[in-house]
């Protein structure tokens, strides 16, 4: 296990056990929050991904946006379609929400990204591309990069949000999982995403720590709009290096399938699935690990914390 990584661990990755969200007072006196609860199981099916739904979703009301990466073009590792379908029709005035991206691609433009979704078979339920009509600003608070973060606009339409994801690898984040997927899958195509990256003039994508640091303060604006009425599921399977945003030119998958994950926790699920990573052998887990460090990307989960954007610890408990 590397230096960096130890960093991040603080021992809660082994663990496994229940403890209640909240506060403790403990024999010395001192109130101590106890550990995030994260759910995981080993099966990879359209029926356990309900059960995992069905426990994380007790603060989901209303009209409930189901943000998801809906791919490139026959990208290859993207959700099952017909778990999500199955899912989504038992989430009373639920969407699937997408917005439009930066990079060039057909989903740069909502009638571009609409022929995606029928070609990807994202056909079962409304698709909403949440920056059609425009984009709202968020407020971010405590950020010391952004100050506010441009949101599709029909995020306001939404009262609760259900963050599905698939957790694999990215070129400039290192790894994508539920923050990825709420900060720059909510910012708007234009510009909020580039509010998050700061894309150069001559075409220059700058990565590093402060990226992570932006990603973060998007993700902050999102959480804290939608007031505790958020649940997370993390689906670790057909993992690349790559993020589905790479779509058939993805680098091939090299892990293991390792399950789903679930928690109304964003930093607690995420830290999980690193550390299921970093728990593979080494040979294994090496060409993500290297994904990882070498962009940087394990000062999201730092970041995080010193945010106050989740758990700093948590519990697995096996279902």
């Amino acid at each position: 296990m590397s230096m960096s990584r130890r960093v991040f661990l603080k021992g809660g990755a082994a663990a496994a056990g229940a403890f209640a969200a909240g506060l403790v007072l403990p024999e010395s006196g001192r109130a101590e929050r106890q550990k995030a609860r994260v759910y995981v199981t080993n099966e990879l099916t359209g029926e356990a991904l309900r059960r995992m739904y069905a426990l994380v979703c007790g603060n989901l009301t209303g009209r409930v946006a189901i943000k998801l990466h809906t791919g490139e073009p026959g990208g290859p590792n993207i959700l099952p379609r017909d778990w999500v379908k199955e899912l989504q029709a038992i989430i009373p005035q639920s969407s699937i929400v997408e917005c439009n991206v930066l990079y060039p691609s057909p989903r740069r433009t909502t009638e571009g990204h609409r022929e995606v979704l029928k070609r990807n078979g994202w056909t079962f339920c409304p698709v909403d591309i949440m920056d059609e009509d425009g984009d709202v600003m968020l407020p971010v608070t405590g950020g010391r990069h952004l100050k506010e973060l441009a949101v599709g606009a029909h995020l306001l339409n939404y009262d609760s949000m259900l963050v599905l994801t698939h957790f694999k690898g990215h070129t400039l984040g290192g790894f994508g999982g539920s923050l990825k997927n709420i900060s720059i899958g909510c910012a708007s195509g234009t510009t909020g995403k580039q509010q998050l990256h700061q894309v150069t003039a001559d075409g220059v994508w700058p990565g590093g720590a402060p990226f992570m640091e932006r990603m973060v303060e998007g993700g902050k604006a999102i959480v804290e709009h939608f007031h505790g009425r958020m649940a997370y599921i993390n689906v670790l399977r057909n993992m690349s290096v790559s993020c589905d945003c790479e779509g058939v030119h993805a680098a091939p998958v090299t892990l293991p399938d390792l399950g789903i994950l679930a928690s109304t926790d964003i930093l607690a699920i995420d830290r999980a699935s690193v550390d299921m990573i970093y728990a593979l052998p080494e040979d294994v887990r090496a060409p993500m690990v290297e994904r990882m460090e070498s962009r940087e990307g394990l000062r999201q989960l730092s970041c995080m914390e010193e945010m106050g954007l989740g758990s700093g610890e948590y519990e697995l408990i096996r279902v």
